[in-house]
């Protein structure tokens, strides 16, 4: 079977049901699809990001418009 002709007998069925359990059990299929991209990079760039964080939490930062004057944006 064609999958977009799948997918629109799918939506009918949706449509048609009043069974909440149907509903949420189908919530919880695309739930357990979506994945944080976070465990998804590569241990370099959690170190980066890491990096990053422990620099905002020492207040390591650089304001927009200062970064901006530095490399002659502004």
């Amino acid at each position: 079977m064609d999958i977009q002709l799948e997918k629109i007998e799918l939506i009918k069925l949706l449509a048609e049901t009043e069974n909440p359990s149907i509903i949420n059990d189908i919530k919880k299929v695309f739930q357990k699809e979506k994945k944080d991209f976070y465990y998804e990079l590569s241990d370099e760039e959690k170190q980066g990001i890491n990096e990053g964080l422990e620099d905002i939490k020492n207040g390591r930062v650089v304001s927009y418009d200062d970064m901006k004057k530095e490399f002659g944006l502004s």
